[in-house]
């Protein structure tokens, strides 16, 4: 059970991360101006979120999830896997925003957005790998009350995520 909870979570964390790292690549690509081309460069966009991204990121955390329980890995290098896990849903949630304003022409897709967004997928990316195969021995301790149901929201006050329009 385990060894086939790994197959899926690697195959599906490999093609999450192929995705985060190759959809903006093809945001640079994004001209106003070419008509149809432009319509299958939005089209196999659109497909590559919906149809292979999303599946794959609901795919390795669900197994993820198994794997944490069946494997007990309750341990702090664990949870900083988890702060680089969310910064990947955070990147993959803001990459869905951007699939569906990038082919509107008041949303330009600037270079520094396209390297900041492969800077950052790039670097999660890289620190999940690394603590999993390193699996530090990191001593840190979480705030108080973090860990009590409703202490994320009083250690975050206000925050929310923003609208999709």
């Amino acid at each position: 059970m385990i060894a086939a909870l790994k197959i899926i979570h690697i195959a599906a964390i490999s093609i999450w991360a192929a995705g985060l790292l190759g959809l903006p690549s093809l945001y640079a690509r994004r001209d106003p101006g070419a008509g149809a081309a432009q319509t299958r460069v939005h089209r196999g966009v659109r497909f590559i979120y919906v149809g292979l991204m999303s599946p794959a990121a609901l795919a390795a955390i669900i197994s993820g999830i198994g794997l944490m329980f069946l494997r007990e890995t309750f341990t702090p290098w664990f949870t900083a896997k988890l702060l680089f896990v969310g910064l990947m849903v955070a990147l993959h949630l803001a990459t869905g925003r951007q699939v569906l304003r990038l082919f509107e022409a008041e949303h330009p897709y600037s270079g520094w957005r396209h390297a900041g967004h492969l800077a950052l997928a790039g670097g999660a990316i890289t620190m999940v790998i690394a603590l999993v195969l390193m699996k530090p021995a990191l001593h840190f301790a979480l705030p108080d009350g973090l860990m009590e149901p409703g202490g994320l929201s009083r250690a975050l006050p206000g925050f929310n995520l923003p609208e999709v329009p």
